[in-house]
């Protein structure tokens, strides 16, 4: 399993991804989940995935190649006019390479499923967040539903609709997600750190800031007992219930 959130906000945009890919008994390991695509001045691309992680992996290889090698540019995603080009072309590979592996597998169940966030801003365009399905379709968030989940969502999920203000700066941004991060990984051994952080800037065409953090990083290390520290007081605030 994993956590994903791509996150619009009036100024840009916020990704955070998990990297925990196993959680067996005796056999952890990570993969990271965000990959970013860009062409300095007419496009950047975040994508990040979740579910089965050969299909991940081999969607993310073909947009890969297909992006670089002369002869195997179509669909090329830094070729596109749009973010819905981008999202159809993703929306397309990833269909293809779950029916491919449908084939010659299991057909009886979800073994190869998976869903992909893609957002970004290509030159001409507004910034766009789109959430792809396994059958490569796919819907836009919007003023309704301005954030994305993939992944374990359920218990980081009210945490962002309470708190979520499209307002907001990136530091507290990404100090909601944090929280819903924390929230998701003290529940589900599935979750876990490291986390990675994408920060693109409306406007800007190119990688934002970019980083990783890790479970010994003295910020996230606060949230976390700042978060279940609060919960406790404000829980100790609410009137006693009482059966009279």
């Amino acid at each position: 399993m994993t956590y994903c959130v791509g996150m619009m906000l009036d100024r840009g945009m916020v990704f955070m991804s998990d990297t925990r890919t196993n959680s067996g008994v005796d056999n952890i390991s990570t993969f990271r989940k965000m990959v970013i695509w860009e062409k300095p001045g007419t496009a950047c691309i975040t994508v990040m995935t979740a579910g089965n992680l050969a299909t991940t992996q081999a969607v993310i290889s073909l947009l890969e190649e297909r992006s670089k090698s002369p002869f195997e540019r179509d669909p090329d995603i830094l070729s596109a006019s749009s973010m819905f080009q981008v999202a159809t072309m993703i929306g397309n590979t990833l269909r293809e390479v779950i029916s491919t592996h449908a084939d010659e597998g299991q057909r009886a169940d979800a073994a190869f499923n998976a869903t992909i966030l893609v957002g970004g801003q290509i030159a001409g365009g507004e910034p766009r967040l789109f959430l792809i399905y396994p059958e490569g379709n796919f819907i836009e968030a919007s003023a309704d539903t301005p954030f994305f989940q993939i992944g374990e969502t359920k218990y980081g999920r009210p945490i962002l609709l309470r708190a979520y203000d499209p307002a907001m700066s990136y530091e507290e941004a990404i100090k909601l997600l944090l929280v819903s991060f924390d929230s998701t990984i003290k529940a589900n051994l599935s979750v876990s750190l490291p986390l990675d952080v994408h920060v693109y800037e409306k406007g800007a065409l190119t990688t934002g800031r970019r980083f990783r953090i890790t479970g010994d990083d003295p910020y996230y290390q606060e949230i976390s007992a700042g978060w279940g520290d609060a919960l406790k007081a404000a829980f100790a605030q609410l009137p006693e219930f009482s059966f009279d």
